[in-house]
């Protein structure tokens, strides 16, 4: 028979993993729901992007060749409020007609490409510039600088335009910052958000772990049932 003091140890162990992890597991159960309970479709914002987006034809374009690059890995063209323009070894911008390179596009561009990608009824509330973003940004890991767009209403819609390429790069609203919150507390990578292999989440795991199997060894030690067979010597 397992003695009393061991007992009272493990006892005084899942008590205190219990109350120690306790707000995280809240954490991970809370996130855990509204993951469940939610579309990921429209957490991504997909509801609100424009998907009959027609690509304009252009003709006369100038020869990639031309262009003032000596290599040319990629190329992609972009439809930049009606003018066509080459994005070069995803690096720089030219005008398609002209050849002249592009170094930013404009405010009013930046509107058009949004307005463009996105569906109809969304008024403008303000367009800033950014620059640089720390690692808990709604547009981390994205290309900079950029436009960013704010619509009015309660959802908070803001959409992203790099001004490198003139690329619309992504739409956000309220409740994907809700998600994004979540998704934090989740993976517990309170610097990036995304690593879901960090230190921390490791350590929380681990003592899940042994706070899962304490308290299976408590109820062990518990029940007279279990004492019986087990533990009670022939």
């Amino acid at each position: 028979m397992i003695k009393s003091k061991t007992a009272k140890k493990i006892r005084k162990t899942h008590r205190y993993l219990g109350l120690f992890l306790g707000i995280q597991f809240l954490f991970w159960t809370i996130s855990g729901l509204y993951f469940s309970w939610t579309n990921i479709h429209e957490i991504r914002g997909e509801h609100l992007i424009n998907k009959n987006v027609k690509l304009k034809e252009f003709a006369e374009l100038i020869s990639p060749s031309k262009l003032n690059e000596s290599n040319i890995n990629s190329i992609e063209l972009r439809d930049i409020s009606g003018v066509p323009h080459y994005w070069i070894n995803n690096a720089n911008l030219y005008n398609a007609y002209t050849g002249n390179l592009k170094n930013s596009i404009t405010k009013s561009e930046a509107i058009d490409i949004a307005k463009q990608n996105l569906v109809s009824g969304l008024e403008i509330k303000s367009i800033n510039y950014i620059s640089k973003v720390d690692k808990h940004h709604e547009y981390r890991n994205k290309l900079l600088p950029a436009y960013e767009i704010s619509f009015n209403g309660k959802r908070n819609i803001k959409a992203y335009v790099s001004s490198l390429d003139g690329k619309f790069q992504t739409v956000r609203h309220r409740n994907w910052r809700w998600f994004d919150f979540l998704w934090m507390t989740h993976t517990m990578d309170y610097e990036s958000r995304d690593n879901f292999n960090n230190t921390l989440l490791r350590a929380f795991s681990l003592l899940g772990l042994i706070t899962v199997l304490s308290g299976f060894t408590l109820w062990a030690t518990s029940s007279p049932t279990i004492r019986k067979i087990f533990f009670t010597k022939a």
